[in-house]
């Protein structure tokens, strides 16, 4: 079968791999969707992991599909279900520098009879929805470190698709007044689908005169501040950090979920004047099932922009790296199901 390598910097191939065959404790998936992710783009520029490693490194952690076989041991899951997958758990690493990746016909997770790694899919949820589940993760979990309630005003830059995924989450828990900031006017309408009260282009506008606009202002020793009570920093641009603490408003919190690659000069003056609140997001809430039952509740299907068959995923990639054109980009080794 094919899987999806990564060989070196920009070097990505689809290479010629044995079957999987699982051991006592294990599953097979047979993979139906799988998302593109902004990892994935960092992975294939580095060449691996963090840079290339002298082996191929296999892509793909954002997937959905149906348990093709099952080891002995293993005894919640039976041939048929029809899963999202965790690719973090036990270790595994699934596309994160772990020994197997979901852009292939079938996936091999290890050690599914411990739990924890393959999650039921509701019959009426499409796998390509299903496999937002991970994206949708790493959003949520952002909204868990801002603290954001029912009532605040809350700033998300970066409309790509774990900003989206933060806006989904954001608006299921009772959050109404969202501003999403981005460059590109097909996320940010996506953002307006999945309940942004309103977006910025920071390409034609100045984010903070428009946040203050909208937020209100509330000063901190005299000046101008915008009232925004929480922002999520999910665009991987360098300036949105040190722009943040310089604009936002006394005890304003910032969750940053974006890889920033780069060292970013952050102001402990203006974290101690505002008492501001700082903090990274990493992954998914304690409770993965959290992001399936958020899809079953709230349609992010508006976040997928693209589909395309495992053979043409070197296109796939290029349309991925394009935020002026993607949204969530969706690779179907087997088709949709």
């Amino acid at each position: 079968m094919k899987q999806v390598n990564v060989h070196g910097p920009d070097d990505v191939r689809l290479d010629e791999i044995p079957e999987p065959t699982p051991g006592p404790r294990d599953a097979v998936v047979r993979v139906t969707a799988c998302g593109i992710c902004g990892t994935d783009l960092r992975y294939t520029r580095l060449g691996g992991l963090a840079g290339p490693s002298g082996h191929p490194m296999p892509l793909g952690h954002e997937l959905a599909g149906v348990v093709e076989a099952v080891g002995d041991a293993v005894r919640d899951l039976a041939v048929g279900d029809r899963v999202a997958l965790n690719p973090t758990a036990g270790g595994n690493m699934i596309g994160n520098g772990g020994r197997e990746g979901g852009f292939a016909p079938l996936l091999l997770v290890r050690d599914a009879a411990a739990g924890g790694r393959l999650f039921p899919i509701p019959d009426e949820m499409p796998s390509e929805v299903a496999a937002l589940a991970e994206p949708l993760g790493v959003g949520m979990n952002a909204v868990d470190r801002c603290e954001a309630q029912p009532g605040e005003k809350v700033a998300v830059f970066g409309a790509g698709p774990i900003g989206l995924a933060a806006i989904a989450a954001l608006r299921d828990r009772g959050v109404e007044d969202v501003v999403a900031v981005d460059l590109s006017p097909r996320r940010l309408a996506i953002a307006q689908e999945l309940g942004a009260r309103a977006t910025v282009d920071a390409s034609q506008d100045d984010p903070w005169r428009r946040l203050r606009g909208l937020h209100g202002e509330e000063p901190v020793l005299g000046a101008p501040m915008a009232a925004t009570d929480a922002y999520i920093e999910a665009s991987g641009a360098a300036a949105v950090i040190p722009q943040v603490l310089q604009h936002a408003k006394g005890e304003a919190r910032l969750a940053v979920v974006a890889l920033h690659d780069e060292p970013r000069p952050v102001s402990f003056l203006l974290v101690i004047m505002k008492q501001l609140t700082l903090r990274g997001a990493m992954e998914y809430p304690e409770d993965y099932a959290q992001t399936l039952a958020l899809l079953g509740r709230r349609d992010l299907s508006p976040m997928i922009s693209h589909r395309f068959p495992l053979a043409h995923f070197t296109q796939a990639l290029a349309v991925a790296r394009d935020p002026q054109v993607a949204g969530k980009v969706m690779v179907e080794p087997e088709g949709r199901a």
